[in-house]
């Protein structure tokens, strides 16, 4: 999977149709204005981080025949780690000087938006960690290769999509795997991400995300979205028009449970350490999802 993803395109809706007060906000600003204002706990500002890292992998599965890359910047505040992906490369030490000993209000407002986004999913998973009070239920993925893992994850994920009313689904952010679950079930789907190049199965991987949300019925899009600005059009999409909206997350992934019942229908939430730096049993927490409408508390 590479780490970004589509963000230009036509309209999908005009504007104001079916949108919810507030909507018209970015998701993160929003997320962010209710941190502040004591929404899911302690100020901001009284809460500092103390270390910064950052986390890059290359990968190419046995018996897949293309690799990709990964990088991570993650924050840590007591139990709790946020992370980001960034382009590989993209982050230079100063960044992690920056955030060390920064207060999470502070970060809040840093220039960079993968600092933002990870300092918001470190205080909420601190004050909000994942569990059943939050709405999540603990999905177990089995020790084994990196593959095997991939493979489990995919199957969790791609189970949140209520695929009996689904015809295609426009899946942003590629993994192979996720693609492959959705292949075994009979699915169809239209792979994008910026980088375009083609899939496992030589399948050309679109460049524009949004030119095809009218052609599908569901969207299965990464936590990157958030740290690319890309997942609003898909949130105003989805509030529009009703559809499926489910995230896989290792960004973010305690923030965008926040937008359950908010145009997102479901979250794969994956936070630190993630499945591919674990071969032993790792958990992804499940939000939501076709046997559960229900969702967290926003």
């Amino acid at each position: 999977m590479s780490v970004a993803v589509a963000t230009t395109g036509t309209a999908v809706a005009p504007p104001g149709a079916g949108v919810p007060p507030g909507a018209d906000t970015p998701a993160l600003d929003l997320i962010t204005g209710r941190a502040r204002t004591g929404a899911y706990g302690p100020d901001p500002a009284s809460l500092r981080i103390a270390l910064a890292f950052t986390t890059a992998q290359a990968v190419r599965h046995a018996g897949r025949a293309r690799g990709y890359r990964n990088e991570a910047l993650s924050l840590r505040l007591g139990a709790a780690v946020g992370s980001c992906a960034v382009e590989p490369g993209d982050l230079s030490a100063d960044t992690l000087t920056d955030c060390v000993g920064a207060t999470v209000d502070e970060l809040l407002d840093h220039p960079r938006v993968a600092v933002r986004v990870a300092a918001l999913d470190a205080y909420l998973g601190h004050c909000r960690p994942h569990g059943p009070a939050e709405g999540a239920r603990p999905h177990p993925l089995p020790a084994g290769s990196s593959l095997a893992k991939s493979r489990a994850r995919a199957a969790a994920v791609v189970g949140l999509l209520p695929l009996a009313g689904v015809r295609r689904v426009l899946v942003v952010g590629v993994v192979n795997s996720l693609l492959e679950q959705l292949r075994s079930r009979g699915t169809e789907y239209v792979p994008c991400d910026l980088k375009g190049g083609t899939t496992e199965w030589d399948e050309p991987v679109r460049t524009d995300a949004l030119a095809h949300l009218d052609d599908c019925d569901a969207v299965l899009a990464s936590g990157m979205t958030l740290g690319n600005g890309s997942l609003d059009p898909l949130l105003t999409h989805a509030r529009a028009t009703g559809k499926p909206l489910v995230l896989f997350a290792q960004t973010g992934s305690a923030v965008l449970p926040r937008l359950l019942g908010d145009g997102v229908t479901a979250v794969s939430a994956e936070p630190y350490p993630f499945f591919w730096l674990d071969g032993g049993p790792t958990v992804v927490h499940l939000y939501g999802g076709s046997t559960d409408r229900g969702g967290a508390a926003r």
